[in-house]
C-alpha cells in the first residue's frame, strides 16, 4: 500500500530572502549582467566560468561553479520567466533538479530579493536543505559585495 498523501509546497521547497540597501534596479543589473552575475553567484570560495547566459524565456544558462577544495560543477538552467523587474523563473535541468523563483520587491529605500527552490519531492529537498540554506545566505553576502562596487 503506498502513502497518497500529497506533499505541500512547503515539504518541497528552500526559500531564501534578505533585504538589500539598494535600488532594485541596481540587483536586476548584477543578475542581468553576466560579468557582474559569474563575480558573485554561488557560496564563499567558489568561483564560475559562464558558457551561455541567455536571460529570455527559453534562454539557457550553463556554466560550471569551481569549488574552493578543486571540484568543478557543472550547471544548466533553462529561464522560463523574465518579467522586469518583479521576477525572474529559472529551471535547474541538471542535478538536482529545481525551480527557482527569483523576485525583487521594492522595500523601505532598498530591495527584498527572495529565492524559491521548488524540488520535485520532498526527499529531494531534504537531500540537499542542509546545504543550500547556508550556502544561500553565502551567496547574498556576496551579492551584497558586489552591489557596494556598484554603488554610486
Amino acid at each position: 500500500m503506498t502513502d497518497s498523501t500529497p506533499t505541500s509546497a512547503a515539504d518541497r521547497e528552500i526559500v531564501s530572502s534578505r533585504v538589500f540597501d539598494a535600488p532594485r534596479e541596481r540587483l536586476l543589473k548584477a543578475w542581468r549582467d553576466p560579468t557582474q552575475l559569474a563575480a558573485w553567484w554561488g557560496p564563499k570560495g567558489f568561483t564560475n566560468t559562464f558558457h551561455e547566459f541567455d536571460l529570455r524565456p527559453g534562454g539557457v544558462w550553463r556554466f560550471v561553479m569551481h569549488g574552493p577544495d578543486g571540484v568543478d560543477y557543472p550547471n544548466e538552467s533553462v529561464f522560463l520567466e523574465v518579467v522586469e523587474p518583479e521576477r525572474i523563473v529559472f529551471q535547474h535541468v541538471s542535478g538536482p533538479r529545481f525551480q527557482m523563483t527569483v523576485t525583487f520587491t521594492e522595500e523601505a529605500g532598498g530591495t527584498r530579493l527572495e529565492w524559491r527552490m521548488l524540488f520535485e519531492s520532498a526527499a529531494e529537498c531534504d537531500k540537499v536543505r542542509a546545504v543550500c540554506v547556508e550556502a544561500n545566505e553565502q551567496n547574498f553576502d556576496r551579492l551584497q559585495a558586489q552591489l557596494a562596487k556598484l554603488a554610486p
